[in-house]
Formats: C-alpha cells, structure tokens, sequence
C-alpha cells in the first residue's frame, strides 16, 4: 500500500480479530459443505457401480472391478479390448472450422537465417471471415482462392509484432502469445486501425494463426484507469483471490507485492473503516446481500476506496462461497465534496456575519439619518432626502445628513460622506454628525464649524477622513451660507436652470481628517421663494476611471431633465417624487458607494421661526 500500517491499539486489534473470525468461521461452513458434498458423491458413485455391475456385467464395469477387489483384497480381472473400429480423424478444415475463435494457417517462408520473410495465407475459417465482414469495410479484404502472401494483402503487418511471433513458434515449436498485435489497414473508405490479441502455435509443417479482439481488453483497462475502478473476488474457501488488471493501481499495491486477502485488506484501512467494513462482509457472507463501504487507507495519501461487495453462492439458497466486489478510487471526490463543503461553511460563517452586520448597520441608520422634512418648515424651507445605500456591503456607509434648528434662530444642514464601508464608516459617520450638533450651539460661524470638525477627524486617525458641506441657513435674509470640504458644491435650480454654486473664495477646502489646523471659506447665495437647492454625495454621479466634470455634468442634466419643463408641485410630496426621479436616472448597477440626495426648497418670504 502507500505506508505501512501503523501498529495497532487495542480497540482496532479487536475490530481486526472480529473480521478474521468472521471470515474463517465461513471457511469452516465452506469445508464442511465441500466434505459433506464429496461423500454423498463417493456413496453415490458405489450405489451406481454395482447397479452397473449387475445389469451391464464385465463390458463397462472394469472400474467397478477394480474397485472392487480392492475392497476384497483380490486382483481385478482385465477387460478384453472393444473391436470397434474408432471414427476417421477429422481433417484439418474441419479442425479449423471447429475453432470457435478467428483463425488463419499459414506457411512460413523462411530467409538464409532461418527467419521468417514471409507467410503464405493458405486457409481461413468461418469466424475469421465473420470477423473481417464486421470489422473491415465491404470489399476491404482482397479476394483471393490460393496460397497468397500475408504480408503483401495487408503490409502494415510486416511491422508488428507477428513477424517475431511466427520465427519464434517455429524455432521453438512451441505457442507464442497471447501478444497485442495493432496495425493499419488502408481501404478506399479510409485506413482501419485493429488491435488485436494474437496467438501463434506450430501446425505440423505450417503455422496456425488465432486472434480474438484487444481492443475489449485495452478498453476495460483504460476505463479502470480512467474512473480509477478495479474489481476482484475472493474465495472465502481458501482465500484466494481473482482480482482485475487495474487492482494493484487502484489500491495503491506495489507492482511486486501479493493482492491482499480480505483479511490482509483489512489490516490496511484505518481504524476509523473497521466497523463499517465488518458491518459489509456479515452483510454480504451473512445475510448474503450486496453491501458497501468507504475505506480510508493507512498512509500519506490518505486514500479512499468504496467498495462494492455482492455474495456469490455456491447453489441458490446455499452458502456464499466468494465475495465479489467493485472498488472505486474517491480521493478526488471526496477532497473535492470536503473543499466544498469548506466553502459552504464559510459561506454561511460570511452571510450569518453580513446579515449580523447589517442588522446592527441598520439600527444605527434609523438612529443617525433623520426624516426631518417638518423641522424645516418652520424656516419656511421644505426638505427631503433619498438615500441608497452600498448594497455589496451591510447597507449602510459613510453618507450622512443633518439638519438641527439652532438658538439664533438659524438652521443648520449638512451633508457629509465618510470614507469607507460598512460599520468602520458609519461609526465615523456618527461621530462626525453628532459631533457637528454639539458643536453648532456655540453658534459659532460655519467656517469655525468646519475647522473644529476636522480636527476631531484628525485625531480619530489617519484613516478617518470624510468630505462635507456644512451650511446654515438664516431665513430672515433667506441667506445660505456654506463651506466645502471636498465635497461636490451644491446646485441651484432656479427658473427651470440647474446649475453649480461657485466655490467659496479661495476654492474648495480639504477634505476632513487631512491636514490639521486647515482653514475653511464660506459662500453665499440669497434664495428665492421656489429656488432648489440640491446637495449630493459622489456615489451618485461617479463611475470608475470617470471624469468629475462629467459626474457633475451628469448630475446637472438629470435635474433639469426630470423637471419636465415645469417646477416641482407644493408640497413635500411633490418635492420627494422630483428627488426619486433624479436618483433613478443616475442610480444604477455600476453604482459602488453609498448615493445621498438632499433637497431644499425655499417656500416663504416670512418664516415663523424665531
């Protein structure tokens, strides 16, 4: 096998005794039925001896004779010889006719050393005629009514093994073979390739020629080679066994090494195979059913066979005097069910994970993103959101939004976007929008805002960074004001046009978590009753390898494109179908961040709010 077997412990010595026992229990049954049978033959033969004896006296009862005076301890008397004249011996066609395999005699012609140069083709019977009928096409065997050279019907011949065949026979006078014989014959339909199991034998002065077909045999090799399938049976009388070629290869048996009895093969398995393979044999010796098992073989391969066992009888009802069975090499399968089975268990462990994940990411989405469409209200603002989330993650990512009614009578939104996935984003997320609340009841302005914002990401780490818009909003001048940390600028859609706010003097700021001690600018712009202010994150607009002029161009065109010629309806109703339809043009399958759209709407010159 692969190893040697280990030494066994004590729980597999008993498994391993309890198979020997069970198999030589059934030699014993086998030997006591053989006993039994021979003497009821021995009594059976005497009864019809002396019947013989008496009715047919001394013509056909020399063997009873002696048989019987060797009981009595006198000599037999002789038998006179029969006078009848034997049959005439048959000829040598009805010989070769009566050879149930192809066969072909010819005579050798022999060169000045004695070897064969050639073979005269002088009669063929019946099967080799059937046999080149079938597998040669019409016509592909010349026509031919005496002696003919072998080698010039069919040249290809000539370079196989048959040449040798046939010196060698004749030298020695004596079989040769069986020999795989291939060759080529070449027929107006295209060249035939036969193989075939040859055998030669001395015929008097000529040679006698027999073949029956290799490409079965070869077939049945290459399909246990091929399925790593081999099959055997053993002789529960005596232990012998009768295994297939592909048994050694199969097994993993050296080439030198005996096929192992039943008894050895289980000395060969693991002992975690013992059971199940003795739970097969009383199965099959027993209970005289087909069984089977899996046996994992001792060595570093680790290989593994299932075998496949059906009991062989010695008459139907009676004994099983043999096992036979059909063993298949699983390594493959099995390492291969075990890698997926792997997969699958980690699978499961990376879905139980996500939907883990994204139950905790969406308890913490429902905390931090608000639906705060009234609080604007009372600034006579009418507000909406629409938000999709990364759906390759936990549902949840780095947007945010905000908007909180400050003491001065001011109202602050925000729109910001953390980098990142999953749970690391959103808690940077959270940090940095509760963090702004707090920090906007200093009533400080937005630019000190975002100045005090990106500290705290600088001290969160290198990897905290996330970008914004933070503006504040004071209706009685209807004045935005707003700063940018390398977020997409807002855009205005005013009188039907959509277009970007300019920067803030001095240009965009930083992104958050960059650069400590950055300094931020604001902007400004006055709104109109019925302007829109669109505030956005980039994993609305960008695509991979895009342009960001495009993106914006792109954001532009679909808010203009999805007024319809005419602006939003009144109400919040209204305003939140005019932000879905913006979100459905540009949303998508190529999609691969989080995209937020927030949505303002200036609706009166007089607020309430104080």
């Amino acid at each position: 096998m692969d190893a040697t077997s280990p030494v066994p412990d004590a729980r597999t010595h008993l498994a391993l005794q309890s198979i020997r026992e069970l198999l030589a229990a059934q030699r014993r049954r086998i030997r006591k039925y053989a006993e039994s049978y021979q003497d009821g033959d021995r009594s059976r033969d005497r009864d019809q001896d002396q019947d013989q004896g008496e009715n047919q006296g001394e013509n056909q009862g020399q063997g009873q004779a002696e048989d019987q005076g060797q009981d009595q301890g006198a000599a037999a008397p002789t038998a006179p010889v029969s006078s009848t004249p034997l049959p005439p011996t048959p000829s040598g066609r009805e010989v070769l006719e009566a050879l149930s395999v192809p066969a072909l005699l010819v005579a050798p012609l022999l060169d000045d050393d004695g070897r064969i140069q050639d073979a005269l083709y002088v009669a063929r019977n019946a099967a080799a005629l059937a046999y080149a009928g079938e597998r040669l096409p019409q016509g592909g065997v010349p026509h031919w009514s005496r002696p003919a050279s072998l080698f010039e019907r069919f040249p290809s011949l000539a370079g196989s093994p048959l040449p040798d065949m046939l010196t060698e026979a004749l030298r020695r006078g004596a079989p040769q073979g069986p020999t795989l014989v291939e060759w080529v014959m070449t027929t107006t339909h295209g060249p035939v390739r036969i193989n075939d199991q040859v055998r030669v034998a001395p015929c008097g002065e000529h040679l006698l020629v027999t073949w029956e077909r290799g490409h079965l045999l070869h077939m049945a090799a290459a399909a246990q080679r091929l399925v790593r399938t081999c099959w055997a049976e053993w002789n529960l009388g005596d232990g012998g066994v009768d295994p297939s070629r592909g048994f050694r290869q199969v097994l993993g048996i050296p080439g030198h090494a005996d096929i192992p009895t039943l008894a050895e093969l289980a000395a060969t398995v693991t002992p975690e195979s013992l059971p199940e393979l003795y739970r097969t044999l009383y199965d099959v010796i027993l209970r005289k059913r087909t069984a089977a098992c899996e046996l994992r073989m001792n060595g570093a391969g680790s290989r593994v066979i299932r075998m496949t066992a059906e009991p062989v009888r010695i008459a139907p009802g009676s004994l099983v005097w043999a096992l036979r069975a059909v063993l298949t090499d699983v390594t493959a399968e099995r390492r291969r069910r075990a890698t997926v089975e792997r997969a699958e268990r980690e699978a499961r462990r990376q879905r139980e994970r996500a939907e883990a994940v994204a139950e905790v990411a969406g308890v913490l989405r429902e905390a931090v993103l608000p639906h705060f469409q009234d609080e604007p209200a009372a600034y006579g603002l009418e507000a909406t959101t629409v938000y999709r989330p990364d759906a390759r993650e936990a549902g949840v990512g780095g947007d945010w939004y905000k908007a909180r009614r400050l003491p001065g009578g001011s109202l602050l939104v925000a729109l910001g976007d953390a980098r990142g996935h999953g749970l690391a984003a959103v808690t940077l997320m959270a940090k940095l929008r509760y963090a702004l609340a707090g920090l906007a009841y200093t009533e400080q302005r937005v630019e000190q805002l975002t100045e005090w914002l990106n500290e705290l990401a600088c001290a969160d780490g290198t990897e905290s960074t996330a970008t914004a818009i933070i503006a504040r909003y004071h209706p009685a001048q209807g004045l935005l004001r707003w700063t940018c940390a390398g977020h997409p600028r807002p855009v205005l859609l005013r009188d039907g046009t959509a277009r970007q706010l300019p920067d803030p003097e001095g240009g965009p700021g930083l992104p958050l978590g960059v650069l400590p001690g950055t300094p931020y600018t604001t902007a400004e712009v006055s709104l109109r009753v019925g302007d829109i202010v669109l505030m956005y994150s980039d994993g609305l607009t960008e695509r991979r390898d895009s342009d960001p002029d495009l993106d914006t161009q792109r954001f532009l065109d679909a808010a203009q494109e999805c007024l319809g010629g005419a602006a939003p309806g009144a109400g919040h109703e209204a305003l939140n179908a005019y932000a879905e339809r913006i979100v459905g043009v540009l949303d998508g399958p190529h999609r691969s961040d989080d995209a937020t759209l927030l949505v303002l709407r200036r609706t009166a010159m007089s607020p309430s709010a104080s």
